[in-house]
């Protein structure tokens, strides 16, 4: 299966609305989002509406956190999980948090394959124990390129993506 992870869109909707077009052409199936969307209509009228598979999420920073947020129940193939998240694919234990203290704590418990976070905009990777810790960066380009990730869960493979380079 071929899973892209997303963090820190910022409202950036033409790097989004690229990112999308790239999933779907390149048969994504799920798509992993660690936080920052900020608006809810970036949630509701654009990522959601845009992207069939599956979404996990997880709230980001405070600008996620809204009423409004509440429309993501309307989307049956959306799985909002508040601040953590922790599920299955493919017979891995992964767990999905906005914060990379709380990934760090997560991974250091032995309870998971893969961690995925974001926040920090820097695409990072690291292992505890047995665990992977991943940070796909920023999709909006604050601080650093626009990047993500995508993890073929075949061969257990994850890359990064530039979003310029696609």
């Amino acid at each position: 299966m071929k899973i892209a992870i997303i963090s820190d869109i910022h409202d950036n909707l033409a790097n989004l609305e690229k990112f999308l077009n790239w999933a779907r052409k390149n048969k994504i199936e799920e798509l992993i989002v660690c936080g920052d969307l900020c608006a809810p209509a970036t949630l509701t009228k654009t990522l959601a509406p845009g992207f069939k598979g599956r979404i996990h999420l997880v709230y980001g920073n405070v600008c996620d956190r809204s009423v409004e947020m509440e429309k993501a129940k309307n989307f049956s193939h959306l799985i909002h999980y508040g601040d953590k998240g922790e599920f299955e694919i493919d017979g891995r234990k992964v767990a999905l948090v906005h914060k990379p203290d709380k990934a760090k704590e997560l991974a250091k418990s032995n309870k998971y394959d893969i961690v995925f976070y974001g926040h920090t905009h820097q695409p990072w990777i690291e292992t505890i124990n047995h665990t992977q810790l991943i940070n796909p960066g920023t999709l909006a380009g604050m601080f650093s390129k626009a990047t993500f990730a995508v993890w073929d869960t075949d061969n257990n493979k994850l890359e990064l993506k530039i979003l310029e380079k696609i």
